[in-house]
């Protein structure tokens, strides 16, 4: 066994769930070489590998993991001055670039302030917030395939991008291994305020530094920055993405709203006759508001779309999700699709 892999080592201090079981074997990978070690040694035992990034988007279950957990922990971060180019390995934390980008005056990112999680992990999900997502302004992603140990660079219009995906995340799921990201951004370019509660929170001359300090307190007051001193920190962010339907699905839910008496529908712009709901808001109106509590689950108290482990188990925090999709579909013909990835 290579010695950089370890045994029966906790995962639940390496999510920000805090929840799931040991790993059987963990390898903690340095660069490329020892991404490949670990996959060999791994196929040779015939164990299942598993690949975790920061633990930000993910949920593990309760018995923990019999193979092998993979974590890409190499963090260099290159800002290249005259082109404005950031190259950045997988396991840097994401906002460690964010910043450093702000600090810079070079604009693209400073909108996703306070996302948890690693470099790594953003073009999966194609993390995006408050009217940016790394789609924008990603240039390449740099993999290892899974399939035959060779090192492929994608470039973004490769990537197959798409609402909260990816290729990494639909077709080529679970087949590559992110080992580092480059961007392309504006220096002395001007911040992004279209999402209404950074426009509101902001002057239009705001400095980049000025929007990414809006951005954290609005993050901050909706318990979407880490901080273990609060008591709902314990979540994956938002736990369900905004649904996307059509023109048709949209008109039936207005119906049904108005003949409840509820009050309009939050919509956003979805593309070509689609129309994107707020999530947060189906949550609520069906019944489950900011600090609900089921078990050692709930609702958190500051934003509808976050569930937190209040000292329970992933059985009960998948309950109650469950209970969640089951009854926003009967209320409202909405099926809510959960974000993180849900590790059975």
């Amino acid at each position: 066994m290579p010695d950089f892999i370890r045994e029966h080592v906790p995962l639940a201090p390496l999510t920000t769930l805090g929840l799931g079981g040991p790993a059987r074997y963990l390898a903690d990978c340095r660069n490329a070489t020892q991404v490949i070690e670990a996959l060999r040694w791994a196929g040779a035992q015939r164990l299942a590998v598993t690949i975790l990034g920061g633990g930000s988007n993910v949920v593990l279950p309760d018995q923990g993991l019999e193979g092998l957990v993979l974590r890409v922990t190499s963090s260099a971060l290159e800002f290249r001055e005259s082109t404005g180019v950031v190259d950045a390995e997988a396991g840097l934390p994401w906002d460690a670039l964010v910043e450093g980008a702000v600090a810079r005056n070079w604009a693209g990112v400073e909108c996703l302030s306070g996302i948890p999680g690693t470099v790594g992990g953003t073009p999966i999900q194609n993390v995006g917030a408050y009217g940016q997502e790394i789609a924008s302004t990603l240039r390449s992603v740099t993999c290892l395939d899974r399939t035959t140990l060779s090192i492929h660079t994608f470039q973004r219009d490769e990537c197959r991008f798409g609402y909260r995906t990816s290729r990494f995340k639909e077709q080529d799921r679970h087949r590559y291994v992110v080992l580092a990201v480059s961007f392309q951004l504006t220096p002395d370019g001007t911040p992004q305020i279209t999402y209404a509660d950074v426009a509101r929170a902001v002057t239009p001359a705001a400095t980049l530094g000025e929007v990414r300090d809006a951005v954290l307190a609005i993050r901050r007051s909706k318990g979407m920055v880490i901080d273990a001193r609060h008591p709902s920190h314990r979540s994956v962010g938002s736990f369900f993405t905004n649904p996307v339907i059509d023109q048709s699905a949209f008109d039936a839910l207005e119906v049904r709203c108005r003949q409840d008496g509820l009050p309009p529908v939050p919509r956003y712009p979805g593309g070509p006759g689609r129309v994107k709901v707020s999530a947060a808001w189906l949550v609520e109106q069906a019944g489950f508001a900011r600090g609900f509590r089921k078990g050692g689950a709930g609702v958190s108290p500051q934003h509808a779309l976050a569930l937190v482990n209040l000292g329970g188990t992933t059985a009960e925090l998948l309950s109650l999700a469950q209970d969640i999709i089951d009854l926003v579909e009967r209320r409202f013909g909405v099926h809510l699709i959960p974000e993180p990835e849900i590790i059975p």
